[in-house]
């Protein structure tokens, strides 16, 4: 017996053909306090630069809002900037959801009390769960709130999970999609492979959390051999910490990648771009450190578009690492084509209004 109503068709359609799903950032002041004026200010600018959604209390948001009693405040403030903007196209409200089985379950919950339409269910910071474990947590978590599974890179916290639990995944009623972020080719293709064999591969749509290969990703045609006859699916969109930034042009890529798809002529020009936009992301997740200055990289972005005040992280040790504040001046320098600073300079005074 579910707790949620079934997505509309609107919202389901739109999930389908895939849309941009930026991971929504948390917005302090220098005391590390919640700014709700900016925090509502991203939301409003997620919208205007024409996003499909957001999701709100996953890893740009900060694990650390659920230490400091600011999961569900972050998450209903979200929702109410969407209901204020009546928006004439769906839109997409999706919840971080992680932790032991009790604390999912009472996140997915608390989502549903403030009208998501979606979980995003974490599997990271679970060591010594066997398959099987995760398999039944899901289970009682898409009993309240549709799913969208999570496939993490092991490097921040992920594991690797094998095909047959992926075959086993898609299988489970309630899961609606999954993001694929494990930043390995390998490991995406077996979830794709999974949900080609699953008998519900029409009711999930595969979306790229890979900031490594996201208009690749986007690009591909997945076809496998499924009882003698090919199987074909798409990942149709994206859940990206990278798109929470620079989101108009994401937006605009999106739309391109979708025209490209349709025209099926595909030039080797895609394949340049891509390297732009990991070369990009490498600058801004701080990969030469680990990932360590990721949420601060978004952060960085952020604030020199006037959208936040500062960069600061509930975890006084996160931040810039060296070097890599030169390193997204050079991606500004080489890539301007791939920033979205105009369009935020022109509304961003509106966005801030209380």
């Amino acid at each position: 017996m579910t707790a949620y109503l079934p997505l509309s068709a609107a919202k389901r359609r739109a999930l389908h053909e895939g849309v941009v799903i930026p991971a929504h950032p948390l917005a302090l002041t220098a005391e590390r306090e919640l700014d709700e004026t900016r925090q509502r200010a991203l939301t409003r600018y997620y919208m205007a630069a024409g996003s499909g959604g957001i999701a709100v209390g996953v890893h740009s948001t900060q694990f650390e809002i659920r230490d400091v009693g600011l999961y569900e405040p972050v998450l209903q403030m979200a929702a109410e900037e969407v209901e204020r903007a009546t928006l004439e196209r769906p839109f997409l409200k999706i919840a971080g959801i992680c932790g032991t089985t009790e604390q999912a379950t009472a996140e997915a919950r608390v989502a549903v009390s403030l009208g998501y339409d979606i979980g995003l269910v974490s599997m990271g910071g679970l060591k010594g769960w066997s398959e099987t474990e995760h398999l039944e947590r899901i289970k009682a978590i898409a009993d309240i709130i549709p799913v969208f599974g999570f496939y993490l890179q092991p490097s921040v916290g992920g594991r690797v999970f094998s095909y047959a639990f992926w075959r086993e995944f898609a299988d489970i009623p309630g899961v609606v999609a999954i993001k694929m972020a494990p930043f390995n080719r390998y490991q995406t293709i077996d979830v794709v492979r999974a949900v080609c064999h699953s008998q519900r591969k029409n009711e999930i749509a595969l979306y790229t959390g890979n900031d490594d290969n996201i208009v690749n990703d986007l690009l591909t045609v997945y076809r496998f051999m499924v009882d003698g006859k090919p199987v074909e699916k798409r990942i149709v969109g994206g859940m990206l910490g990278h798109w929470a930034v620079w989101t108009k042009r994401a937006v605009e890529l999106l739309e391109r990648v979708k025209q490209a798809r349709d025209s099926e002529q595909i030039s080797a020009e895609w394949l340049t771009l891509n390297g732009q936009v990991t070369d990009s992301n490498a600058a801004l997740f701080d990969t030469a450190n680990g990932f360590k200055g990721c949420i601060a990289g978004i952060h960085e972005v952020l604030y020199r578009q006037g959208l936040l005040g500062g960069i600061w992280c509930l975890n006084e040790e996160e931040g810039l690492s060296p070097g890599q504040a030169e390193e997204l001046d050079r991606i500004y320098r080489d890539y301007p084509h791939l920033t979205d600073d105009e369009f935020v300079s022109r509304h961003v005074s509106t966005w801030l209004k209380p």
